[in-house]
């Protein structure tokens, strides 16, 4: 990743928490978030790895659950925020500055990938899978939220999920039209792929 795209993530840091599926400040939106993504723990006390985590609104979630986090991102401060989020909350998880396509973490070391937004900007997507495929310990779970947003941005459903099936045996893809993921009503393409095996 470029220094540009580091910096524009920086400045966006400190917004970032405003929309209310990033922030997940709303009890309900919280709530919606967690009855998504808890059930598709493999495990109590899984190892996840977070990458793009942002402002770690989801390795929160997740590290409330139990489980043990650990989250990367291209933006400094990004997980300045997150780790001050999780700090405040009592809670335990590690973050580290990084690219995301490229996780600083060793082969097989998770029992969880979870990715948000983050597929669908890279450079070379393929790859990036391929090496967060190497992160799981067997056959591990992965976890991509991903969209065809109405600004154009995105990657659509069936893309993804071809791409994820180039890496892995199987996959899913969940619609995810529920308003109270996302604090109001939405007209594009919104999805989670989980892979098993």
């Amino acid at each position: 990743m470029t220094d540009a795209v580091r910096e524009y993530w920086n400045g966006q840091a400190a917004k970032f928490d405003v929309e209310p599926d990033h922030g997940l400040a709303d009890p309900a939106i919280r709530q919606a978030w967690a009855e998504l993504l808890l059930p598709l723990m493999p495990m109590p006390e899984c190892d996840v790895a977070d990458l793009g985590c942002g402002t770690g609104s989801l390795s929160l979630l997740l590290g409330k659950a139990g489980h043990r986090v650990w989250g990367v991102d291209l933006s400094e401060q990004m997980v300045a925020r997150a780790r001050t989020k999780v700090a405040d909350a009592g809670v335990s998880a590690e973050f580290v500055v990084g690219d995301a396509s490229v996780p600083p973490r060793a082969r097989g070391s998770v029992d969880v990938v979870l990715v948000r937004h983050v597929l669908w900007a890279l450079p070379d997507p393929d790859a990036a899978l391929g090496r967060w495929t190497g992160l799981l310990r067997g056959s591990g779970t992965m976890i991509l939220v991903e969209g065809l947003w109405g600004t154009g941005a995105g990657i659509p459903a069936d893309r993804c999920l071809e791409m994820l099936r180039a890496h892995r045996k199987s996959a899913t893809v969940t619609m995810l039209t529920d308003p109270a993921l996302w604090g109001r009503e939405i007209a594009d393409e919104r999805y989670v792929v989980v892979s098993t095996a």
